[in-house]
Parts: structure tokens; C-alpha cells; sequence
């Protein structure tokens, strides 16, 4: 699940599923994540990879100050630790949202590996993975009128 963060609000349910047989890597999505970033209110979906109960990999679709994180997102501590921006001209949350999920869906063994969750890597059932970022994707737009309600409400920024 997310790491909750002081001062970050959580809309929607948290959605999770199995990517691997035993139940213990999962993918989740909350639908909107609302927090500041460097002074500027912001907010989208967070995706991520958990094993067991440690938040490995986080992509947070935030528009222009979107960004994933890598290496182990929890055991790396300090978020800077980890961060990586998303690939130049993906600026968007539905470009952010595509690319997170694609990105998943072909890179989610390595990315595990590269995160000292080799074991993790070897558990993950293709079948599970895609069936369960069809599932995220679903369950994003089925709530994406929280973003939108949210900059209406001034709560985040367009």
C-alpha cells in the first residue's frame, strides 16, 4: 500500500490485486493522491508494486510534477532517494497513467530486480500482471471525476 506521507490527503478507494500466485507482490492503485510539491499543491493517481508489506515501486501521476520511484521506494527512505522523472514529453496524468502501466506490464521483473526484490521477480504470473493493470487502468477512470473535483474545488492545481 502507499506510504501515507504528513500533510497528504487519499481520495477514493485503494484498489489492489495479485501479480504473483501467493498473493505476496501486488499492484495498487489509489485514484487520487493529493500533496505539495515543493510549495505546490498537486495531486493524481499513485500506482505501485508492493512485496509483502514493503511499497517497492511508486509511480505518481501528477501532471508537470509527476514522477516514479524506483529501488525500493520504503527501504530507500527519503523519497529523493528513489525519484526518477517520467521520460521527457510525458507531462500529462493520462500520458503518466499509460506509460506507468506499460511500463509495468514489460519492465515489472526487471524493476523488481534492480530493487533487490529478486525472489519477488521470479513470483510474478504474466497472466496476474495483466489482468490486474487492466483492473487499475479500469478503476482510474472509473474515479477520475475526483482530480477533476478536486481542481474545481481549488484543492489541487489543473
Amino acid at each position: 500500500m502507499a506510504s501515507k506521507r504528513a500533510g497528504e490527503a487519499y481520495w477514493g478507494e485503494e484498489l489492489h490485486v495479485p501479480i504473483s500466485a501467493d498473493g505476496q507482490v501486488t499492484a495498487y492503485v489509489w485514484p487520487l493522491r493529493i500533496l505539495s510539491i515543493r510549495g505546490e499543491s498537486c495531486g493524481g493517481p499513485t500506482i505501485g508494486v508492493d512485496v509483502g508489506n514493503e511499497e517497492v515501486l511508486r509511480f505518481d501521476c501528477h501532471a508537470n510534477l509527476g514522477h516514479w520511484h524506483t529501488g525500493g521506494y520504503d527501504r530507500l527512505g527519503t523519497p529523493g532517494n528513489s525519484h526518477v522523472d517520467f521520460p521527457e514529453g510525458i507531462t500529462s496524468v493520462g500520458e503518466q497513467v499509460a506509460w506507468s502501466l506499460r511500463h509495468l506490464r514489460d519492465k515489472v521483473g526487471e524493476l523488481l530486480t534492480q530493487s533487490e526484490q529478486e525472489d519477488a521477480a521470479q513470483k510474478v504470473e504474466s497472466y496476474l500482471l495483466e489482468t490486474g493493470l487492466i483492473n487499475l487502468r479500469n478503476h482510474i477512470e472509473k474515479n477520475a471525476y475526483l482530480r477533476d473535483r478536486a481542481i474545481s474545488e481549488n484543492v489541487i492545481g489543473g
